[in-house]
C-alpha cells in the first residue's frame, strides 16, 4: 500500500516551542499542551486556533451486520469473522477497510475540517483490540486484556484463553500490522487505522480516543511511520492495553480519568482543552511584551 504524506513542519514545531518559551509564563508551564500546539503547529494544513468543542458527528458504518439508517454505509464487509473460528477477514479486505478510513478523513478535510477525532461503537472490540496489541508487542494476552464493558472473572478468563488459542494457531506476523488485523483484528480498527493515515496524508490532526483507538494508531504507524507525527492522544484508558501501546508510540495522553466509553468521548474532551492552550498560546503576552526577565532553563 502506498501513502503520499504531508511533509512535516520540523521547523514550525520549533518556532512553536520558542513562542511557549517566550510567554510569561513558567517555562514548560502547560505541560503536555505545550507539546501538542507545538505538533499540531508542525502540520501544514492544522487549522485548530479556535473554538473546536462544537464537533459534527460523522458516524459510518465500515462493517456492520445490517444497515442502520442515519448512518453512513461504507461498508467493506457485513461484519468481522470470529477469529477463534477463522481469521477475522481477507488481506484484501483489511486494506479495503484501510483504504475507507483514509479517505473519509480527506474528504472531510476537503470540506474544511481541520482536525478529526475518532471512536468506534462495536461489541467485543476490546477483545480484537487486546489481540492486535498483544501480536504486534509481543505480549501475553493476560496483561493486555481487561474486562471490558463489565466481565466477570469467569469471563474475563475465557477471554484471555481465546485469544492466546487464537493467536497462537493463526500466528499474526508481528512485523506485518495488515497480517495482524486481517487475522485478529476487527474492520473498526481497520478502519480508524486507515483515518489516522488519511489524516497524516491531508497534513491535519487526528486524535486518539481509547484503548480501540490507541490499537489502531499503533497499526497505523507500523504501516506508515510518518503518520505518527500527525496524532494526539487524549486520554488512557482503563484498559490495561492502552498503557503499553502509549508507551509503544512514546506518547502521553493528557486526561487521566479512567474513562471507558469508547465512541470518541475522549477524544471530543480534548478539544476545549487545546483551545485554553491555544488561548494562551497566542493571546499572552510575551517576556518581552511585558517587560518581564525571561525564565531561562537551569
Amino acid at each position: 500500500m502506498q501513502f503520499s504524506v504531508k511533509q512535516y513542519d520540523e521547523e514550525g514545531k520549533a518556532r512553536a516551542y520558542r513562542r511557549w518559551d517566550s510567554i510569561a509564563k513558567p517555562l514548560k508551564g502547560m505541560g503536555l499542551f505545550e507539546d501538542m500546539v507545538a505538533q499540531i503547529e508542525g502540520m501544514p494544513e492544522a487549522h485548530v486556533g479556535g473554538k473546536r468543542c462544537g464537533a459534527d458527528v460523522f458516524p459510518v458504518d465500515i462493517g456492520m451486520l445490517r444497515p442502520v439508517e442515519g448512518v453512513r454505509d461504507v461498508h467493506v464487509l457485513r461484519g468481522t469473522g470470529n477469529f477463534f473460528r477463522t481469521q477475522a477477514m481477507s488481506r484484501e479486505d483489511c486494506e479495503r477497510a484501510i483504504l475507507t478510513g483514509a479517505s473519509l478523513v480527506k474528504e472531510l478535510h476537503e470540506k474544511g475540517y481541520s482536525m478529526i477525532a475518532t471512536g468506534e461503537m462495536g461489541i467485543g472490540n476490546t477483545t480484537t483490540a487486546s489481540a492486535v496489541a498483544c501480536a504486534l508487542l509481543g505480549a501475553e494476552p493476560r496483561l493486555l486484556t481487561g474486562k471490558g464493558a463489565g466481565l466477570s472473572d469467569a469471563g474475563l478468563k475465557r477471554k484471555i484463553e481465546v485469544i492466546d488459542q487464537s493467536l497462537a494457531r493463526l500466528e499474526p506476523d508481528a512485523n506485518d500490522a495488515i497480517d495482524v488485523l486481517s487475522k485478529v483484528g476487527g474492520l473498526d480498527i481497520a478502519g480508524m487505522c486507515g483515518a489516522f493515515i488519511g489524516g497524516a496524508e491531508a497534513g491535519i490532526p487526528v486524535l486518539i480516543d481509547g484503548v480501540i483507538s490507541a490499537v489502531a494508531a499503533l497499526c497505523a504507524v507500523s504501516i506508515c511511520p510518518e503518520s505518527k507525527n500527525y496524532m494526539l492522544a487524549s486520554h488512557m484508558s482503563g484498559e490495561p492495553a492502552a498503557k503499553f501501546v502509549f508507551e509503544k508510540l512514546g506518547m502521553r495522553a493528557p486526561i487521566c480519568a479512567n474513562m471507558a466509553l469508547g465512541e470518541g468521548t475522549g477524544a471530543v474532551a480534548l478539544m476545549p482543552l487545546l483551545d485554553m492552550a491555544y488561548a494562551v498560546y497566542g493571546g499572552m503576552l510575551a517576556f518581552a511584551e511585558a517587560g518581564i526577565e525571561e525564565y531561562k532553563p537551569l
